[in-house]
């Protein structure tokens, strides 16, 4: 691993970070379809999901190309929603990668509390999102570890 002094250690992220929302739907066939279509209606386009079910409701967790529409179009229309900061780390092995990058949070001691992948590949590369304990420690030792960390500008072009 490199050392503090290492200037890569020591970059941020620069760019307004990846939003990710967690939307709570009755578990009910054909609610995720209807929240995809609602965005749609309104020109967002959902870049990655994962769906957390359970017997009575569902949580979709989304990141999208507009996040500051989604928030206002989900408070408007009455949908319960929460929304945080997530990381997108760029994979340039693809699947080869993911015990390296998980090698670099155990290292820093950062829990990784959920993680999936995304749909869309905007420099032809794999990415993962990671919700982890702490964004600003994952990604410091993400990026002195080679890492790309996407920003919300990456994925929303």
């Amino acid at each position: 691993m490199s050392s503090p002094s290492n200037p890569s250690v020591l970059e941020t992220v620069t760019g307004a970070p990846v939003k990710h929302f967690s939307i709570f739907l009755h578990n009910k066939v054909g609610a995720l379809l209807e929240v995809v279509k609602f965005l749609e209606k309104n020109g967002v386009i959902v870049l990655a999901f994962s769906i957390v079910d359970s017997a009575e409701s569902s949580i979709a967790r989304m990141i999208v190309s507009d996040p500051t529409l989604v928030s206002k179009l989900l408070h408007d229309h009455d949908i319960a929603f929460s929304q945080t900061s997530v990381l997108v780390v760029e994979l340039a092995e693809g699947a080869a990668d993911l015990a390296r990058v998980l090698s670099c949070l155990l290292m820093a001691e950062v829990n990784l509390l959920f993680s999936y992948p995304l749909l869309v590949r905007p420099r032809g590369k794999a990415l993962l999102v990671l919700h982890v304990d702490d964004n600003e420690c994952a990604a410091a030792v993400l990026q002195g570890d080679g890492y790309q960390i996407l920003t919300q500008g990456d994925l929303s072009r």
